[in-house]
């Protein structure tokens, strides 16, 4: 365990703290940034790694980018004036979070290489008990920052462990793995796929990539950000935010595909028009244009991923993968597509939590047990039956889009309204009403229906195992600011005090 702050000690080993943030990516830091702005430092991160980064330090893949401008998927409490291009590359993200750190004194806060394994909500003292692989916290609050993206898919597959070749997942790249001249399989082309596919062509002798659904493209139009206009952000900061302020306009705009058919048409039209520019042979092209409505998936950006599979060195396999072998992969139609190494861009467990089955609330279920397999939470950010515990980036606050750091700070400003409101009534505990809870997901679902996400023709991993769109609100992000902005005391139970505050600090 490595930690440059020391939580009060009990007998037992069991430390405490006011706040335990588990995961120490982007939420958590923005997180722990305005808990320390507010005056609040009894709080510790707990990160599973030994650095910073959540999924901006474990995808690390060739090509490895933001969909979003970065003016805006940033923090506008830290902005950055030093982004080198409009859709900044990995390695710069990773160095802007570890800046964050440094620049708001958050190093002594955290605690590497602990892996959260259980939590459980005690009623009598009102605390969390957190177990991890190294350790034990109490805490009276418990915020999960560790993000829908955390953990990659391995699908099963007949025959994997057989595969004599080398296997990995986009997410946990091998770099040691030197791919030049290798017959590669890539299986999935999401998000990920296409951005490491460009990267790949030029270096495999062949590349196979297996396409379940082909996604929808958009131009990209990424470019180098001047020397001058870094420059002027640096001079006259307002000149960023007021940057800031109309990409945030324009992705707004962008939201009415997904909630009207016929614009989504429109947007069809100019996605059609780019895959027609980039491809050239008709049978190709047919296999990479969608059946499904734009925008039902993720709708991606690129510019180099259509010329890439073009090349002559890449096929594009849309026949079903029925199982692999020793020396490659076996289609339904029992050709044997022989390959070196398989890489996985299958995505993540965005609507099935790792850590749900391990955190208890009051009545002894876990949250895997209160879900059942479809994830739901007051707000998006507290759970009926759980007191004191707050997700960030939690069910239903993902975006089709726009910058999901958006909705990450209006979480954050919520939760911090939620613990001057325990301050207030002098509350040793809180939770949503478990009616208005259920008003609430109730209603979500219902605008959930009318959107392309639940209507346009596919399969997407917003829907979870039982059918329901878990993982995206429904309208943009001014009616979630909007929505969040102050709690609503009607709908949340407080329980009057019982114990003491743990440790110093700020009350909560």
């Amino acid at each position: 365990m490595t930690t440059g702050f020391i939580g009060a000690a009990e007998a037992t080993g069991t430390r405490r703290v006011r706040i335990v943030i588990v995961g120490g990516g982007f939420s958590g830091i923005g997180m722990a940034i305005r808990l320390r702005q507010r005056g609040i430092d009894d709080f510790v991160i707990l990160e599973r790694a030994t650095d910073v980064g959540g999924t901006w330090r474990d995808n690390s893949y060739p090509g490895c980018a933001c969909d979003v401008q970065s003016t805006l998927y940033s923090f506008s409490f830290a902005p950055n004036p030093e982004w080198s291009r409009v859709f900044s590359p990995q390695p710069e993200i990773w160095a802007y979070l570890r800046r964050c750190v440094v620049q708001h004194d958050l190093a002594k806060h955290f605690v590497f290489g602990e892996d959260v394994r259980g939590a459980a909500w005690n009623d009598d003292t009102q605390q969390w008990t957190v177990t991890t692989t190294a350790s034990q916290w109490r805490a009276s609050i418990l915020v999960l920052a560790n993000g829908p993206l955390s953990d990659p898919v391995l699908p099963t597959m007949p025959g994997l462990d057989a595969f004599t070749g080398h296997v990995f997942h986009s997410a946990r790249w091998d770099h040691a793995y030197d791919l030049r001249g290798k017959r590669v399989a890539v299986i999935g082309t999401g998000a990920s796929a296409i951005q490491f596919v460009p990267k790949l062509q030029p270096l495999v002798s062949h590349l196979s990539l297996f396409q379940r659904t082909p996604p929808w493209i958009m131009p990209r139009h990424d470019k180098a950000i001047p020397a001058w206009r870094k420059a002027m952000y640096r001079a006259v900061p307002a000149t960023q935010r007021a940057t800031r302020a109309v990409l945030y306009a324009m992705r707004e705009v962008m939201f009415l595909p997904f909630r009207h058919a016929a614009v989504a048409r429109l947007a069809q039209h100019g996605a059609l028009r780019h895959l027609r520019a980039q491809v050239s042979d008709p049978a190709l092209r047919d296999a990479l244009t969608p059946t499904y409505t734009l925008g039902c998936k993720r709708v991606l950006l690129s510019d180099d991923y259509y010329p890439a599979v073009t090349r002559p060195n890449v096929s594009v396999v849309t026949e079903a993968i029925a199982s692999v072998r020793a020396d490659g992969v076996v289609t339904a139609d029992g050709h044997t597509h022989a390959v070196d190494a398989i890489i996985f861009g299958t995505g993540f467990r965005a609507t099935d939590p790792p850590a749900a089955p391990f955190i208890f609330g009051r009545s002894g279920a876990s949250l895997a047990d209160t879900w059942r397999g479809s994830p739901s939470a007051y707000m998006g950010t507290t759970e009926a039956d759980f007191p004191n515990l707050f997700f960030l980036l939690g069910p239903n606050t993902g975006l089709g889009h726009s910058s999901v750091m958006l909705m990450v700070e209006a979480q954050i400003e919520h939760v911090l309204g939620v613990l001057a409101l325990m301050q207030q009534r002098d509350a040793g505990a809180i939770e949503p009403r478990a009616d208005a809870q259920s008003r609430y997901v109730s209603w979500l679902h219902e605008q959930l229906a009318a959107t392309v996400w639940n209507s346009g023709g596919c399969k997407s991993w917003y829907l979870d195992g039982t059918g329901r769109n878990s993982t995206l609100w429904p309208f943009t992000v001014t009616r979630f600011r909007k929505t969040v902005a102050r709690p609503i005391v009607a709908d949340y139970l407080l329980s009057p005090r019982r114990t003491t505050a743990v440790t110093g600090g700020s009350d909560v």
